[in-house]
């Protein structure tokens, strides 16, 4: 495909940024398969909503793809052992949000060759919708682009509402990350079953996959490899930031806009990562819950960039051992990329759900910067993808003026972080409504705990 033709098809969204993209560290780099270590550490709490419930107990040996904890709600997901072995506790362990999280610890079996338990082909064709979403709910599947909100929720349409479109986040704007990328290139048949079998547990009729112009050997491969037979196209959007938000991708492709205060459902579309439908494809191909992922490893401060599939539970600190190690100037470790991602604290955190990427930054790219007075630039005003003023909000945060901030939309930012990458003055804005909305929502929760009781 030519440049010229891929520009006339390109959509984008209003607004955004255009940050240096960094994704030559792996962008070629093939997916490669990590060792197994010893011992796995599985948080119970890895997706949003409620954690699972282990229903192992200590001494217990299980076999990889085994159903280790189940969901305590229908916000929930379900919880498998990522390696065959025995339960060595379920105890307190450290969690990349920086708690002590309740885990299932799992000592590896040295001599299991480390099958996949009751392997099977799940015939989805012979199937109804209703089967096919137990299944994928059964095999414990989370939005992998780092959200980690439970994909049985988001399959279930609401009485009432409809899903006409299904939208494929193919975009990967986060700098650095590369893993749905090489998943286009390397691992298309399964990613394109689980878009059938989500199609048709929807209803939909169409579907679109929105992939970045900035991956244009994704873009030609798929449409060569799309069936003649399925509503689908390749829909290339604009290299531009937050481009992979859900909203921002429905208004690129579709030209929707997904009211203030509601879902994409209300818009008449569903959308999911390409991780987890190639993870939905694996399922019924295979009879494989979610117990593994590709993460990208990459970064300045890293040895050896790579592209990984990891076993869920594996620590940081061994992945990173696998790829020759921190450089001596390195100065922070992300999960996820660095506009939305999230400094670790600690090396022994286990890989999970929703770890797209582990990114190595240095001192050259991590270093104090003193805050200054807001200059009324309005760089953060062109910049917001939901045309919000981050300025005013900014202004309310700092002087802790929550409930106000409400009248001026907070609950509508995407926390892009967009409006802190643009600002002068160093001014730590999407730090500042993340703990705005924090504090907004205990207050709420207190409130409802009062009118119960």
């Amino acid at each position: 495909m030519s440049a010229s033709a891929m520009i006339e098809k390109v959509k984008t969204f209003r607004h955004g940024i255009h940050p240096a993209e960094f994704k030559d560290y792996t962008k070629n780099l093939p997916i490669e398969r990590i060792p197994f270590t010893n011992e796995y550490v599985l948080p119970l709490s890895q997706h949003l909503g409620g954690p699972s419930r282990a229903v192992v107990k200590p001494g217990d040996k299980v076999y990889r793809g085994q159903l280790i904890a189940e969901a305590s709600g229908f916000v929930s997901a379900t919880l498998h052992a990522s390696v065959t072995g025995k339960v060595k506790a379920i105890e307190s362990r450290n969690h990349p949000s920086g708690n002590l999280v309740k885990s299932i610890i799992i000592e590896r079996d040295p001599y299991s060759p480390q099958t996949l338990h009751n392997e099977r082909k799940i015939d989805w064709e012979k199937i109804s919708p209703k089967e096919a979403l137990r299944e994928i709910q059964m095999g414990g599947f989370v939005g992998l682009g780092g959200a980690a909100f439970p994909t049985h929720v988001k399959l279930a349409v609401p009485p009432g509402k409809k899903a006409r479109f299904f939208i494929i986040n193919a975009a990967e704007c986060e700098p650095y990350l590369t893993t749905d990328h090489r998943m286009m290139l390397e691992q298309a048949d399964s990613m394109l079953l689980g878009i059938r079998i989500s199609m048709k547990i929807l209803g939909a009729e169409k579907a679109y996959i929105g992939i970045e112009t900035n991956k244009p050997d994704a873009i030609e491969y798929l449409r060569q490899v799309i069936p003649s037979d399925m509503a689908c196209e390749v829909a290339p959007v604009q290299t531009k930031y937050p481009q992979g938000a859900e909203k921002m991708l429905i208004t690129a492709i579709l030209k929707r806009d997904v009211p203030s205060g509601k879902l994409p459902i209300d818009a008449e579309v569903v959308v999911h990562n390409v991780g987890t439908l190639v993870g939905i494809g694996d399922l019924f191909k295979h009879g494989k819950p979610l117990i593994e992922r590709v993460v990208t490893i990459t970064g300045p401060g890293i040895h050896r960039p790579a592209n990984l599939m990891i076993p869920l539970g594996m620590k940081l600190n061994q992945v990173l051992d696998y790829c020759g190690g921190l450089k001596e100037n390195t100065r922070q470790l992300l999960f996820g990329g660095p506009m939305m991602g999230a400094p670790q604290s600690f090396l022994d955190v286990p890989i999970m759900k929703g770890t797209s990427g582990i990114v190595a930054l240095t001192d050259k790219e991590v270093f104090p910067r003193k805050e200054r007075a807001c200059i009324r630039c309005s760089r953060c005003i062109d910049a917001c993808p939901v045309f919000l003023n981050p300025s005013r909000l900014g202004s309310f945060a700092r002087v802790k003026r929550y409930e106000e901030m409400m009248d001026f939309h907070l609950m509508d930012c995407i926390e892009c972080a967009s409006c802190s990458y643009v600002c002068p003055s160093s001014i730590p804005l999407v730090q500042r409504f993340r703990v705005a909305k924090g504090m907004l929502r205990e207050k709420q929760a207190r409130e409802r705990a009062g009118k119960k009781s």
